[in-house]
Protein backbone atom coordinates (compact mmCIF):
# COMPACT_ATOMS: atom_id res chain seq x y z
CA UNK A 1 0.00 0.00 0.00
CA UNK A 2 0.87 3.54 -0.73
CA UNK A 3 -0.35 5.19 2.18
CA UNK A 4 1.84 5.21 5.30
CA UNK A 5 1.00 3.55 8.28
CA UNK A 6 -0.35 6.08 10.56
CA UNK A 7 -3.12 6.60 8.54
CA UNK A 8 -3.62 3.23 7.79
CA UNK A 9 -4.08 2.45 11.20
CA UNK A 10 -6.42 5.69 11.84
CA UNK A 11 -8.48 4.27 8.74
CA UNK A 12 -8.90 0.97 10.49
CA UNK A 13 -9.69 2.57 13.80
CA UNK A 14 -11.79 4.78 12.56
CA UNK A 15 -13.49 1.92 10.22
CA UNK A 16 -14.49 -0.16 13.58
CA UNK A 17 -15.34 2.29 15.72
CA UNK A 18 -17.96 3.42 12.82
CA UNK A 19 -19.29 0.04 12.50
CA UNK A 20 -19.31 -0.70 16.04
CA UNK A 21 -21.36 2.47 16.63
CA UNK A 22 -24.08 1.29 13.70
CA UNK A 23 -24.48 -2.13 15.17
CA UNK A 24 -24.90 -1.06 18.67
CA UNK A 25 -26.78 2.07 18.20
CA UNK A 26 -28.83 0.48 15.92
CA UNK A 27 -29.72 -2.41 18.41
CA UNK A 28 -30.48 0.25 21.39
CA UNK A 29 -32.95 2.36 18.97
CA UNK A 30 -34.52 -0.81 17.47
CA UNK A 31 -34.82 -2.33 21.28
CA UNK A 32 -36.62 1.42 22.37
CA UNK A 33 -38.94 1.19 18.79
CA UNK A 34 -40.43 -2.21 19.32
CA UNK A 35 -40.89 -5.08 21.43
CA UNK A 36 -40.70 -7.56 18.40
CA UNK A 37 -37.77 -9.41 18.59
CA UNK A 38 -37.76 -10.15 14.84
CA UNK A 39 -38.26 -6.53 13.89
CA UNK A 40 -35.58 -5.14 16.02
CA UNK A 41 -33.11 -7.68 14.51
CA UNK A 42 -33.65 -6.49 11.03
CA UNK A 43 -33.20 -3.04 12.34
CA UNK A 44 -30.46 -4.04 13.58
CA UNK A 45 -29.25 -5.91 9.95
CA UNK A 46 -29.78 -3.31 7.80
CA UNK A 47 -27.88 -0.45 9.22
CA UNK A 48 -25.13 -2.47 9.51
CA UNK A 49 -25.03 -3.85 5.95
CA UNK A 50 -24.87 -0.19 5.31
CA UNK A 51 -22.47 1.01 6.79
CA UNK A 52 -20.35 -1.53 5.50
CA UNK A 53 -20.94 -0.64 2.11
CA UNK A 54 -19.94 2.85 3.17
CA UNK A 55 -16.59 2.38 4.96
CA UNK A 56 -15.38 0.03 2.78
CA UNK A 57 -16.18 2.06 -0.31
CA UNK A 58 -14.38 5.06 1.57
CA UNK A 59 -11.74 3.52 3.89
CA UNK A 60 -10.60 0.40 1.57
CA UNK A 61 -8.51 2.34 -0.39
CA UNK A 62 -6.83 3.90 2.41
CA UNK A 63 -5.84 0.49 4.88
CA UNK A 64 -7.64 -2.10 2.83
CA UNK A 65 -10.76 -2.05 5.28
CA UNK A 66 -10.28 -4.67 7.13
CA UNK A 67 -11.91 -3.47 10.42
CA UNK A 68 -11.40 -7.11 11.74
CA UNK A 69 -8.50 -9.15 13.15
CA UNK A 70 -9.60 -12.31 11.33
CA UNK A 71 -9.42 -10.60 8.40
CA UNK A 72 -5.55 -8.94 9.00
CA UNK A 73 -4.58 -12.33 10.40
CA UNK A 74 -5.44 -14.19 6.77
CA UNK A 75 -3.74 -11.16 4.62
CA UNK A 76 -1.01 -11.64 6.94
CA UNK A 77 -1.02 -15.57 6.29
CA UNK A 78 -1.27 -14.79 2.72
CA UNK A 79 1.82 -12.09 3.05
CA UNK A 80 -0.72 -9.43 2.00
CA UNK A 81 0.86 -7.50 5.29
CA UNK A 82 3.55 -7.42 7.15
CA UNK A 83 3.30 -9.25 10.42
CA UNK A 84 4.35 -6.28 12.68
CA UNK A 85 1.96 -4.10 10.26
CA UNK A 86 -0.88 -6.49 11.24
CA UNK A 87 -0.43 -6.63 14.78
CA UNK A 88 -0.91 -2.59 14.65
CA UNK A 89 -4.37 -3.04 12.59
CA UNK A 90 -5.74 -5.68 15.53
CA UNK A 91 -5.00 -2.87 17.89
CA UNK A 92 -6.46 -0.49 16.24
CA UNK A 93 -9.26 -2.36 15.06
CA UNK A 94 -9.68 -3.26 19.01
CA UNK A 95 -9.46 0.16 20.39
CA UNK A 96 -11.72 1.53 17.71
CA UNK A 97 -14.13 -0.80 18.44
CA UNK A 98 -14.49 -0.27 22.18
CA UNK A 99 -14.64 3.52 21.00
CA UNK A 100 -18.14 3.03 18.41
CA UNK A 101 -19.25 1.38 22.47
CA UNK A 102 -18.69 4.55 23.69
CA UNK A 103 -20.02 7.03 21.43
CA UNK A 104 -23.09 4.95 20.87
CA UNK A 105 -23.97 4.54 24.61
CA UNK A 106 -23.10 8.23 24.75
CA UNK A 107 -25.71 9.33 22.08
CA UNK A 108 -28.30 7.71 23.73
CA UNK A 109 -27.65 8.94 27.56
CA UNK A 110 -26.15 5.73 29.34
CA UNK A 111 -23.36 4.70 30.61
CA UNK A 112 -20.57 4.43 28.80
CA UNK A 113 -19.28 1.38 29.97
CA UNK A 114 -21.81 -1.63 30.83
CA UNK A 115 -20.50 -5.55 30.88
CA UNK A 116 -23.19 -7.47 29.03
CA UNK A 117 -25.18 -10.19 30.66
CA UNK A 118 -26.38 -11.31 27.44
CA UNK A 119 -25.81 -15.15 27.39
CA UNK A 120 -24.46 -16.24 24.14
CA UNK A 121 -22.62 -20.17 24.68
CA UNK A 122 -23.49 -23.41 23.15
CA UNK A 123 -22.13 -25.89 20.13
CA UNK A 124 -24.82 -23.89 18.15
CA UNK A 125 -23.63 -20.60 18.41
CA UNK A 126 -19.84 -21.50 18.49
CA UNK A 127 -20.71 -23.26 14.83
CA UNK A 128 -22.57 -20.42 13.87
CA UNK A 129 -19.53 -18.21 14.34
CA UNK A 130 -17.36 -20.44 12.93
CA UNK A 131 -19.78 -20.56 10.00
CA UNK A 132 -20.30 -16.81 9.85
CA UNK A 133 -16.48 -15.91 9.33
CA UNK A 134 -15.77 -18.47 6.87
CA UNK A 135 -18.24 -17.41 4.58
CA UNK A 136 -17.49 -13.39 5.36
CA UNK A 137 -13.10 -14.53 4.61
CA UNK A 138 -14.28 -16.35 1.61
CA UNK A 139 -16.52 -13.65 0.27
CA UNK A 140 -13.98 -11.39 0.29
CA UNK A 141 -11.23 -13.69 -1.06
CA UNK A 142 -13.62 -14.87 -3.88
CA UNK A 143 -14.51 -10.91 -4.64
CA UNK A 144 -10.68 -10.39 -4.76
CA UNK A 145 -10.12 -12.48 -7.55
CA UNK A 146 -13.28 -12.35 -9.13
CA UNK A 147 -14.71 -8.52 -8.73
CA UNK A 148 -12.89 -6.47 -6.53
CA UNK A 149 -14.62 -3.74 -7.19
CA UNK A 150 -17.55 -5.61 -5.88
CA UNK A 151 -16.57 -5.85 -2.46
CA UNK A 152 -17.98 -3.39 -0.60
CA UNK A 153 -21.68 -4.46 -1.90
CA UNK A 154 -20.57 -7.90 -1.53
CA UNK A 155 -19.42 -7.84 2.37
CA UNK A 156 -22.43 -5.77 3.24
CA UNK A 157 -25.41 -7.87 1.57
CA UNK A 158 -23.27 -11.06 3.15
CA UNK A 159 -23.22 -9.78 6.79
CA UNK A 160 -27.34 -8.93 5.90
CA UNK A 161 -27.57 -12.47 5.39
CA UNK A 162 -25.73 -13.93 7.77
CA UNK A 163 -27.80 -11.68 10.78
CA UNK A 164 -30.41 -14.09 9.54
CA UNK A 165 -29.25 -17.61 8.66
CA UNK A 166 -26.70 -17.71 11.49
CA UNK A 167 -27.76 -18.65 15.41
CA UNK A 168 -25.11 -16.51 16.66
CA UNK A 169 -26.93 -13.10 14.17
CA UNK A 170 -22.89 -13.52 12.86
CA UNK A 171 -20.88 -11.28 14.90
CA UNK A 172 -17.97 -12.91 12.61
CA UNK A 173 -15.68 -10.19 14.08
CA UNK A 174 -13.44 -10.80 17.41
CA UNK A 175 -12.87 -6.88 17.89
CA UNK A 176 -16.82 -6.48 17.53
CA UNK A 177 -17.07 -9.52 19.77
CA UNK A 178 -14.61 -7.14 22.61
CA UNK A 179 -16.73 -4.00 21.79
CA UNK A 180 -20.08 -5.63 22.30
CA UNK A 181 -19.01 -7.56 25.61
CA UNK A 182 -19.28 -4.01 27.18
CA UNK A 183 -22.65 -3.25 26.36
CA UNK A 184 -25.21 -4.33 28.13
CA UNK A 185 -27.92 -4.06 25.57
CA UNK A 186 -29.95 -6.14 22.53
CA UNK A 187 -26.55 -6.59 20.66
CA UNK A 188 -24.40 -7.31 23.67
CA UNK A 189 -22.42 -10.67 24.62
CA UNK A 190 -21.21 -11.83 28.27
CA UNK A 191 -17.75 -11.41 28.30
CA UNK A 192 -17.46 -14.80 29.68
CA UNK A 193 -18.38 -16.11 26.12
CA UNK A 194 -16.23 -14.13 23.91
CA UNK A 195 -13.02 -15.93 23.92
CA UNK A 196 -14.84 -19.41 22.51
CA UNK A 197 -16.70 -16.75 20.11
CA UNK A 198 -12.67 -15.48 19.02
CA UNK A 199 -11.71 -19.07 18.82
CA UNK A 200 -14.30 -20.28 16.70
CA UNK A 201 -14.12 -16.86 14.14
CA UNK A 202 -10.39 -17.26 13.74
CA UNK A 203 -11.18 -21.17 12.88
CA UNK A 204 -13.79 -20.28 10.12
CA UNK A 205 -11.73 -17.78 9.00
CA UNK A 206 -8.28 -20.21 8.46
CA UNK A 207 -10.62 -22.73 6.88
CA UNK A 208 -11.92 -19.96 4.29
CA UNK A 209 -8.37 -19.40 3.52
CA UNK A 210 -7.26 -22.73 3.31
CA UNK A 211 -10.43 -23.65 0.70
CA UNK A 212 -10.19 -20.46 -1.32
CA UNK A 213 -6.10 -20.89 -1.65
CA UNK A 214 -7.25 -24.47 -3.16
CA UNK A 215 -10.29 -23.51 -4.87
CA UNK A 216 -9.52 -19.84 -6.36
CA UNK A 217 -5.69 -20.89 -8.29
CA UNK A 218 -5.12 -19.69 -11.10
CA UNK A 219 -5.04 -22.61 -13.67
CA UNK A 220 -1.61 -22.54 -14.92
CA UNK A 221 -1.86 -24.79 -18.44
CA UNK A 222 1.18 -27.29 -18.88
CA UNK A 223 4.09 -26.17 -19.95
CA UNK A 224 4.53 -27.43 -24.03
CA UNK A 225 7.51 -29.34 -25.03
CA UNK A 226 8.74 -29.16 -28.11
CA UNK A 227 10.59 -32.00 -29.10
CA UNK A 228 13.91 -32.40 -30.08
CA UNK A 229 15.35 -31.74 -33.28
Amino acid sequence: MSVDLPRRLAAEALGTAMLVAAVIGSGIMADRLTHDVALALLCNTLPTGAMLVVLITILGPISGAHFNPAVTLVFSLRHQIARDAALTYVAAQVAGGILGTLVAHAMFDMPLFSLSTMVRSGAGLWIAEAVATFGLVFTILAGLRFRADAIPWLVGLYIVAAYWFTASTSFANPAVAVARALSNTFTGIRPLDVPAFIAAQLAGALLAMMLAGWLLAEHKAPTKVEPAE
